[in-house]
């Protein structure tokens, strides 16, 4: 049975756009007749990607400009504007890309939505294993970037610690823990 939208959209109009993203401020009806607005951040999807090798993490960090200090994380992206492929290709580029590794194998760990609050933006997650170095071929805004090797605990006790912050990097985790052997 589908279910009708308890939100129904009059109009839209974009407010700032630009390669990246796209702002855009819907004028709403609610169910019971009342309007307000809604403000809405339209992003492509992304890939994070759990490179594991001998019971532990390669992690990438970079300065994120928003946090204003460097972070720890899974290595993510989403294609440049213009580019488009499966979300397997998506993640064993944004592997290479960031870290230089290739993957003998990739295992899907499911879907999941960011910041469903104000954007429809979701991320693939998968498991990279069978690692083959190379040379990383990172974008200009990552040049910055530094890629290491962690040990499972280690890592687990940087998330618990909260220096690991990234909520993406969380929840892959969460859902390597909870695959089905």
């Amino acid at each position: 049975m589908i279910e009708e939208p308890d939100i129904r959209t009059l109009s839209t109009r974009v407010v700032y756009e630009n390669p990246w993203l796209r702002l855009r401020e819907d004028e709403i009806e609610r169910g019971d007749g009342s309007r307000g607005i809604y403000a809405v951040v339209d992003k492509p999807d992304f890939a994070v990607i759990v490179p594991m090798e001998d019971d532990g993490f390669h992690l990438v960090e970079q300065y994120r400009y928003t946090l204003g200090g460097r972070r720890w994380e899974f290595p993510q992206g989403a294609f440049p504007q213009g580019r488009t492929g499966t979300p397997e290709e998506l993640a064993a580029a944004e592997l290479a890309e960031e870290t230089g590794f290739t993957a003998d194998r990739l295992e899907r760990l499911g879907y999941l939505n960011c910041a469903q609050g104000f954007t429809g933006q979701g991320y693939h997650v998968f498991l990279a294993t069978g690692l083959t170095p190379g040379p990383a071929r990172r974008e200009v805004e990552e040049q910055d970037m530094r890629q290491r090797w962690f040990p499972r605990t280690e890592v687990e006790r940087m998330l618990r610690d909260g220096e690991i912050t990234d909520d993406s990097t969380l929840a892959a985790y969460l859902l390597l823990t909870m695959r089905k052997p």
